[in-house]
């Protein structure tokens, strides 16, 4: 420990040293930017040893040998502008972004909505038409099942597909990687794949709108169930997860927050990549013995400050 009588600071490359007998500090020229912390310093080593350093001299003080220029204000004022012009327009495109996004999802569920809707009425009122008046209980009642089965049927499918085809297989990862990656602009080429699952459900729809029979019924309630998995997969994955555009009060119900929580421990790989589903992440998670984790991981984030989009 140094004595009271002779004491040597250094904060780098700042040289201050206190004069046996003395209560004074002299200080050597400072680098620019180190006035406050070498006044830090001088302070907390005076305190420690039961006096107050005074700091005085013309041009020898560390007050003055450590202040800042005028230019050199004027320079890091220049910095600090540019700084937050930078933030401020990161900001913007991030608004852009998710503007563009978001109008893009909203017009493709309006309108493919609008046309699934259309269809189901006129195909039943149809099959009603048809049977003389009377409610076609049985083809209602397959269509009905089969939208379930294909939103299940939907999450089981892309639970294997995605280790499979998009993790696994790399002509797949060559397009699913964009999405592990800073995305750049409102869209990635993962994105791909929500088209081409747009396909079969077009297929399923159109085939049961013009087959009027229990078949028809089974198709179109399948095709049905695609395009709303579909429609739930955007607004929870890109939304609430991925926060692609604002998603409103879907963050507040317990288990969105289960899945947001167990997508964001698939992309970090902590499991190797499990969960791949969304939906049943936390039940993948669960049955490999991370449930522990999940619920841990999902109470801290119920303690984090509320994040804004």
């Amino acid at each position: 420990m140094p004595s009271p009588c002779s004491m040597v600071l250094s904060t780098r490359g700042v040289a201050l040293a206190r004069a046996p007998g003395s209560a004074r500090i002299a200080a050597a020229p400072c680098p620019r930017g180190l006035v406050g912390l070498a006044r830090t310093r001088i302070v907390r080593a005076g305190a420690a040893e039961g006096y107050e350093p005074s700091i005085s001299g013309s041009g020898a003080g560390v007050a003055g040998a450590c202040a800042p220029s005028a230019s050199t204000s004027v320079a890091r004022g220049g910095e600090d502008a540019a700084r937050a012009a930078r933030v401020r327009a990161r900001a913007a495109a991030r608004r852009r972004e998710q503007m563009t996004y978001k109008f893009s999802a909203i017009a493709a569920t309006l309108g493919i909505g609008g046309v699934a809707l259309f269809a189901t009425y006129q195909r039943f009122s149809f099959l009603y038409s048809r049977d003389g008046a009377t409610l076609p209980w049985l083809d209602m009642a397959c269509t009905l099942a089969l939208v379930a089965g294909g939103m299940f049927g939907m999450e089981m499918w892309a639970r294997w597909a995605h280790k499979a085809l998009w993790h696994d297989f790399e002509p797949g990862w060559a397009w699913h990687k964009s999405h592990h990656e800073p995305r750049v602009g409102p869209f990635e080429t993962n994105d791909i794949y929500a088209v081409i699952n747009a396909v079969p459900a077009m297929g399923l729809c159109l085939y049961g709108f013009l087959t009027p029979t229990l078949l028809g019924s089974l198709s179109f309630g399948a095709g049905l169930g695609i395009t709303l998995f579909g429609w739930a997969y955007v607004f929870v994955h890109d939304g609430l997860v991925h926060r692609r555009f604002p998603t409103g009060p879907i963050a507040d119900l317990p288990y969105m927050r289960r899945v947001m929580v167990a997508h964001k421990v698939h992309h970090s790989e902590r499991y190797g990549g499990v969960p791949f589903g969304l939906f049943f992440g936390p039940q993948e998670l669960e049955a490999i013995g991370a449930g522990a984790e999940l619920d841990r991981l999902v109470a801290e984030m119920d303690k984090a400050p509320a994040r804004v989009n």
